[in-house]
């Protein structure tokens, strides 16, 4: 087995609980305005890498993982990859090493549900809740994220709840308190609530690529519009944190 494997960050402190390995794969189906690795989209690109070679990349990396390190599937959106990183992550499991899997949700299939029950901890990444803002703001529907969210729930898997704030697409009071009345009630498994402030730290791999950043205008978050967001969502949620 291959995988399509974009780039890797050793000793990476935000992609799940320690110190990690992330490992971003290739192949993207979501089209986000404020994508950071528009690089990491088209399906084609990446290096065909053998699923030993990242083995044993992991298990040389276990002794710096400590009790809550391990590795991380990251992309892109690692579940288009799903059939290759099943036998990866079991194996990955027979060397003692915890697997996270950073994803958008937005892809279903049988391999992508025998890998998320695989996986020890997945990092849902929420657009948005609006339906039609989503749409705007990814190119796709957030019905299947949410049908993902509502499977991990089913079944026990826990989760962090990812949310990027983008000014004027994804910080409506509206929408963020309809998040927290939809997750907040009911929802046992999330154990932590992420808000990650809008950056512009991909916007010279647009240039690169001779493709236009569409969110240039778009300001960073004030620490008014932070703040505020960081007591909605504490409305709803005992475990919210603002990165």
């Amino acid at each position: 087995m291959t995988l399509r494997v974009h780039s890797y960050e050793s000793m990476g402190t935000y992609d799940g609980p320690g110190l990690r390995l992330v490992i971003f794969l290739q192949g993207c189906p979501f089209r986000c305005l404020y994508c950071a690795n528009p690089d990491t989209i088209p399906y084609e690109g990446g290096t065909e890498t053998p699923a030993d070679e990242i083995l044993q990349m992991a298990v040389r990396q276990k002794p710096f993982f400590g009790k809550r390190g391990g590795v991380t599937f990251s992309g892109g959106e690692p579940t288009v990859q799903a059939k290759a990183l099943v036998p990866l992550v079991r194996q990955l499991h027979e060397n003692g090493i915890n697997v996270c899997l950073d994803s958008n949700g937005g892809v279903w299939n049988s391999d992508v549900e025998e890998l998320l029950g695989l996986t020890d901890l997945v990092l849902l990444d929420v657009k948005e809740f609006n339906s039609a803002r989503h749409q705007s703001l990814t190119g796709r529907s957030n019905e299947q994220t949410l049908r993902t969210a509502a499977w991990l729930e089913e079944h026990g898997k826990p989760f962090w709840l990812r949310y990027v704030l983008v000014p004027g697409y994804s910080d409506f009071e509206e929408d963020i308190r309809a998040l927290g009345k939809h997750f907040g009630s009911g929802y046992r498994m999330i154990q932590r609530v992420e808000i990650l402030p809008y950056h512009t730290l991909g916007v010279n791999k647009y240039e690169s690529l001779g493709q236009e950043y569409k969110l240039k205008d778009v300001p960073h978050n004030t620490r008014e519009q932070l703040a505020h967001a960081e007591a909605l969502f504490k409305e709803y949620f005992d475990c919210v944190v603002l990165n």
